[in-house]
């Protein structure tokens, strides 16, 4: 089936940390199993890396939509200076 991806901007600054939640991404599939959903991170953010919060610091590249629901991934600023916005895939 098709995947839909709803995808709210947010706004971090130097040094900053947002977990995210459903209100940021969240993804259907139609199978009425959206635990088992599973985001790769293919353009990771230049200012900063996505962790899990048990293992802070430490940059991952995929994580579950169970693990967006239970609030375990963040986006970390690096406290680098960027231009403009940026994005993550």
């Amino acid at each position: 089936g098709d995947i839909v991806l709803l995808a709210k901007p947010v706004t971090l600054t130097e040094g900053d940390r947002v977990t995210l939640t459903t209100d940021v991404p969240v993804a259907t599939d139609g199978t009425s199993k959206p635990e088992k959903l599973l985001y790769a991170v293919s353009l990771p953010p230049v200012h900063g890396q996505i962790e899990h919060i048990n293992y802070p610091g430490v940059p991952i590249s995929s994580y579950s939509q169970l693990d967006v629901v239970a609030q375990k991934v963040s986006d970390v600023h690096d406290n680098s200076h960027g231009d403009g916005k940026e994005a993550l895939r």
